[in-house]
């Protein structure tokens, strides 16, 4: 009897590298891009947006390409438009879908699309195609493993109205404030990822609309994947039908949805980040905790951002769920980001061991700053009839009264370095 062949690692091969870290090829029958536009109602812009992405493809690109128009259940001639298209132009597809949504039909044209590298830009091309190249580049050379345009980038030019500015920096600021985002832009209709590790990441994104790329970002940041940022030209739209209010009740709902199924487990980030996660560098930082002074700056800087982002989403819930509701989840959000943020920057704690009990001890801290809150909200409902004007100042008052207690409790007892057991300093 012949004896079983040793595997491939066990003979002393060299490990499969994980996806999104060799260079892709540029030759072969199949696309190496793809590019959707995802499009619902837009008969009016469509051709001009399709023909103006073609010809800057037809120029400038080196390798095999694709154009796939996804049709949200668009009700006017925009799938008429579409296929009079893809019948002219040899490298446009069109995809139909039945149901509204981006995010739905950039799983699906994504999930089933036989491209190397999977990208997305919005019908109205409000992003300069002048990035598209450097966009794409980082992902062919298996430098990263996602790539964004961002409006807010270091060298980014924009063109839009104070309310739009305004309301995408808060929300990238509450993104960094309760998810821990390290990304600038989550929303910027202009993106890439590799195909081999969007096939890993789509199957644990639900949402089917305008959070999709927030929660695809935040997966991919949570799984150790390289995201790539491309600062771009933008102007704004002004005859964009997107509804504000309802698509930022939509995405804290999903900032919601999302911290809850990182706690429970729902989503397995740990096993993800085992599977794609690149490599460690091989530099182990000593393990000092900062300085008094030093942590302080930090956790005023954290802070600072905290607060910002407890206001917002206090302001954007109170007149959906009334001043307490909104008040424990706006606290609750923000303290659960708080406490990770400072756990690593301010206290200087690396890897996994404790964060569990950490995230609890934190959470206690955190009681302790409801009661101090809701007590302040009790005692003035109690005695006038506050306006928003007053009730957000002694929110704020007390909201940094309850700062200060946190930076102690912190210090002094949860991430004391005399608690930490000796299991937790190995990991």
């Amino acid at each position: 009897m012949n004896a079983t062949a040793p595997s491939r690692s066990e003979a002393g091969a060299v490990p499969r590298p994980r996806p999104g870290t060799t260079p892709v090829g540029l030759s072969g029958p199949q696309p190496v891009l793809d590019v959707v536009i995802p499009v619902y109602n837009e008969e009016s812009d469509l051709e001009p947006c399709i023909r103006r992405l073609h010809a800057h493809l037809e120029e400038h690109a080196r390798y095999p390409y694709r154009i796939t128009i996804a049709d949200n259940a668009s009700t006017d001639e925009t799938l008429l438009v579409a296929e009079r298209l893809a019948r002219e132009i040899k490298h446009v597809e069109v995809r139909h879908l039945d149901e509204k949504g981006r995010g739905r039909a950039l799983r699906q044209v994504w999930s089933t699309s036989d491209a190397q590298v999977l990208a997305y830009m919005d019908v109205d091309l409000s992003t300069d195609l002048a990035a598209l190249s450097p966009l794409v580049a980082p992902l062919l050379s298996g430098h990263s493993d996602l790539a964004i345009g961002s409006r807010l980038a270091r060298g980014a030019r924009v063109v839009r109205g104070p309310k739009r500015e305004f309301i995408s920096r808060c929300y990238n600021l509450i993104l960094k404030s309760t998810l821990a985002a390290k990304f600038s832009d989550a929303q910027c209709g202009f993106k890439a990822i590799r195909a081999d590790v969007a096939h890993r990441l789509l199957p644990h994104v639900q949402d089917p609309a305008w959070f999709f790329d927030t929660e695809l970002l935040v997966l991919a940041q949570r799984s150790g994947l390289r995201i790539h940022e491309v600062p771009v030209d933008w102007v704004d739209d002004p005859d964009s039908s997107v509804n504000i209010v309802a698509t930022a009740t939509a995405d804290l709902k999903g900032i919601v949805r999302i911290t809850r199924a990182t706690l429970t487990g729902e989503i397995p980030v740990r096993r993800l980040r085992e599977q794609l996660g690149r490599e460690p560098i091989g530099v182990d930082a000593p393990g000092v905790s900062p300085g008094l002074v030093t942590q302080l700056v930090r956790f005023a800087a954290v802070g600072v951002a905290s607060t910002a982002a407890y206001l917002l989403l206090f302001l954007l819930l109170r007149g959906l769920v009334g001043s307490q509701a909104a008040n424990f989840t706006a606290l609750l959000l923000t303290a659960i980001a708080n406490t990770a943020v400072n756990r690593r920057v301010t206290f200087g704690v690396r890897g996994r061991g404790g964060a569990t009990r950490h995230q609890f001890e934190g959470l206690l801290v955190f009681g302790l700053g409801l009661a101090l809150t809701s007590g302040s909200l009790a005692v003035l409902n109690h005695t006038t009839h506050p306006g928003l004007v007053l009730e957000t100042t002694v929110l704020v008052l007390a909201n940094l009264a309850a700062t200060v207690l946190r930076f102690l409790l912190l210090r002094g007892w949860v991430f004391n370095p005399r608690r930490r057991r000796p299991a937790e300093e190995s990991q």
